[in-house]
């Protein structure tokens, strides 16, 4: 099965997706409603996201065609966003060990299962792309597009029934939502509300044995912490991120604060 996921994820490699990406991210009345529940959905969840900044300053006017559904004006051109998102949501498919994620969780070699990773890893990219903006938010709305693209195009490519796989497209949008709010909660709160968080999302209340709880709060701590120190200007015009690996020989060190550092004079 692993196998087979990454060969429809060769398919689509970083070159290819960034050709094609023009006919990818448009929206036409044809795509079902699956998907324009998807873009409803995500639009009224960017709105009201808790892990946002202070929001830009923005005119009545700006306001007025937002309440539309338009964007409004962004600080770099809608194609350079649209790229950079498809790049950032290819870096969370391709750069990311899943079988390792697989052998040390105890997780079945299964599309869901590598739904499950993928996910977290594409909301750990939401989270530090909702801190640059009205631009950032509108980034995001591509990456989960990215993100429902490929996962129905991997479902055809392993040869599940396009019934079967509309009713777990369906079960996959409640799902993931659902792990929006609760890993949020977890990161903004304490290590045992994460933990809980990536017991009910990521394992599906089937894990028995804490120490692959604990190595999946340290990853995604010293993950976030790691996006945050990446430049936001280049995640907006580039989106590539890179991830630390799940287990590191020193991975608490990422946690400790950096030592102050003086000048000649003790200042």
């Amino acid at each position: 099965m692993a196998a087979l996921v990454r060969a429809a994820g060769c398919q689509t490699g970083v070159t290819q997706w960034i050709a094609a990406c023009s006919g990818l991210l448009q929206t036409t009345g044809a795509q079902g409603q699956c998907r324009r529940m998807l873009c409803g959905v995500f639009q009224h969840l960017s709105a009201k996201d808790s892990l946002q900044p202070s929001e830009e300053k923005v005119g009545t006017f700006t306001r007025i065609i937002e309440a539309m559904g338009f964007t409004g004006p962004l600080k770099y051109s809608r194609w350079k966003i649209k790229v950079a998102a498809l790049r950032m949501y290819t870096c969370c498919v391709e750069k990311t060990d899943y079988e390792e994620f697989f052998n040390r969780c105890q997780m079945p070699d299964t599309l869901n299962s590598w739904f499950l990773v993928a996910q977290l890893h594409v909301w750990m990219c939401l989270v530090r792309m909702k801190q640059e903006g009205r631009t950032g938010k509108y980034m995001c709305r591509y990456i989960v597009h990215c993100m429902w693209e490929d996962v129905e195009q991997r479902g055809k490519v392993m040869g599940i029934n396009s019934v079967a796989l509309k009713e777990d497209l369906r079960s996959m949008v409640e799902n993931f939502y659902a792990a929006l709010f609760g890993y949020d909660e977890g990161i903004l709160s304490d290590d045992h509300v994460l933990a809980a968080a990536l017991w009910r999302n990521l394992f599906n209340k089937n894990c028995e044995d804490p120490r692959h709880l604990e190595l999946l709060v340290e990853y995604v701590r010293k993950q976030v912490q790691h996006l945050d120190a990446l430049s936001g200007e280049d995640l907006l015009l580039t989106g590539e991120v890179s991830w630390r690996p799940l287990v590191e020989s020193n991975a608490r060190s990422i946690l400790k604060p950096h030592s102050p550092v003086y000048n000649d004079e003790g200042l």
